[in-house]
């Protein structure tokens, strides 16, 4: 059974940091690319970053330089940091294990909110 679990969400300030993490099962984890996305209320789906099985990364304009994303294939996780929050990055932050070929698993999500 594949899993995706996110932890590492939660309330921060403006200007602070987190650091979500996004533990897989089930998969053969290095193998597969890894995404970030997310969703605010209202708003469509964003993607938020990625990286390759290869470990090639791509952020979107919106978070790059304050955003990175990383992977670590021993523990099959991956971890997106973020720093210098703003009140807009407030979404819910989604995991995302994609082989192409239509086979991509979903986390269920973890929170982040951002507010003084």
């Amino acid at each position: 059974q594949v899993q995706l679990v996110e932890s590492g969400g939660g309330l921060v300030q403006p200007g602070g940091s987190l650091r979500l993490s996004c533990a897989a099962s089930g998969i053969t984890f290095f193998i597969y690319d890894m995404g970030w996305y997310r969703q605010a209320p209202g708003k469509q789906s964003e993607l938020v970053a990625v990286i390759t099985a290869s470990g090639s990364t791509n952020v979107a304009d919106s978070v790059k330089g304050r955003f990175t994303i990383s992977r670590d294939n021993v523990k099959k996780t991956v971890y997106l940091q973020m720093n210098s929050l703003k009140p807009e990055d407030a979404a819910v932050y989604y995991c995302n294990a994609d082989r192409g070929r239509d086979i991509n698993y979903w986390g269920q999500g973890t929170q982040v909110t951002v507010s003084s």
